[in-house]
């Protein structure tokens, strides 16, 4: 009884949770709401941006709003181009230079983009910055926070049926049967779940990068130079949360033609 019980109450949830995203048109797994996920977002940004140090009134900390706002007039225009003139009204664009060696921008549900000073020797010129703000910014367009969130909590649901599958047997059967879906589950569902939204957000990224009137050739200069940089990741691919960067420099390459008939077709932006 409580198995079916189970079964039932994953099938309803996975109906339920199932969405179209406007940006990728593709049905998503998300449990999560933008004006659930917002809030909490915004308040986390601003706990951040109290916690470092914010670089303003320099030429990298311009450069960085300049970028951002073009990327930002990109996706309205894209989303416009789409249909979907609505879906960024709960958007609160802003973009900040934020005092870190890490190499790394990101980018929370709802607009708030944080660059580290660390990444600008990679990024060198415009382009390369939003070839890296365009990526981050299409994380959250595609809802990929909340899908992830999504997928963790369906992930801690599905070892609650393990355990309740196994709990007639003895406690060592259960701890291996649990480790054996922590392994499966993780190699088999999250990582390439990850490695999906990395190449999508790769996808869109170019495109906006495009319509906001930068080359999007220049990502892959961009991507060459984060690979000698990093010197090659030594983990293998399937264990990894994001592509080999060869695989994402053959696919960038692949994309470029329709990034830029997707942006002739929107129209590209000039600020």
């Amino acid at each position: 009884m409580k198995k079916h019980l189970f079964i039932a109450t994953v099938t309803f949830s996975l109906i339920y949770a199932c969405a179209t995203n406007p940006v990728t048109g593709k049905k998503d797994l998300n449990f999560v709401s933008n004006s659930e996920l917002f809030p909490s977002s915004f308040q986390q940004y601003d706990t951040f941006l109290k916690e470092n140090k914010v670089i303003s009134g320099t030429a990298d900390a311009r450069r960085v709003e300049l970028v951002g706002a073009k990327i930002k007039a990109a996706a309205e225009k894209y989303l416009t181009y789409l249909g979907q003139t609505q879906y960024l009204k709960d958007y609160r664009w802003e973009y900040k230079l934020v005092e870190n060696k890490e190499v790394n921008a990101w980018c929370l549900p709802g607009g708030k983009i944080v660059v580290y000073s660390g990444i600008l020797p990679i990024t060198q010129d415009e382009s390369g910055l939003a070839t890296v703000m365009g990526h981050e910014v299409s994380h959250a367009l595609a809802n990929h926070g909340a899908q992830r969130m999504s997928a963790a909590q369906l992930q801690q649901l599905g070892a609650v049926g393990v355990a309740v599958a196994t709990g007639s047997q003895s406690a060592e059967n259960q701890a291996m049967w649990q480790k054996y879906y922590g392994l499966g589950s993780e190699v088999g569902v999250m990582l390439p779940f990850s490695r999906n939204h990395e190449s999508e957000a790769d996808k869109i990224g170019l495109t906006l990068m495009a319509i906001a009137g930068y080359n999007p050739e220049d990502s892959i200069a961009f991507w060459s130079r984060m690979s000698a940089k990093s010197g090659g990741s030594g983990t293998p691919e399937f264990l990894s949360t994001h592509p080999s960067d060869a695989t994402r420099i053959a696919n960038l390459k692949s994309l470029i033609p329709q990034a830029r008939e997707t942006a002739a077709k929107v129209g590209i932006i000039r600020i």
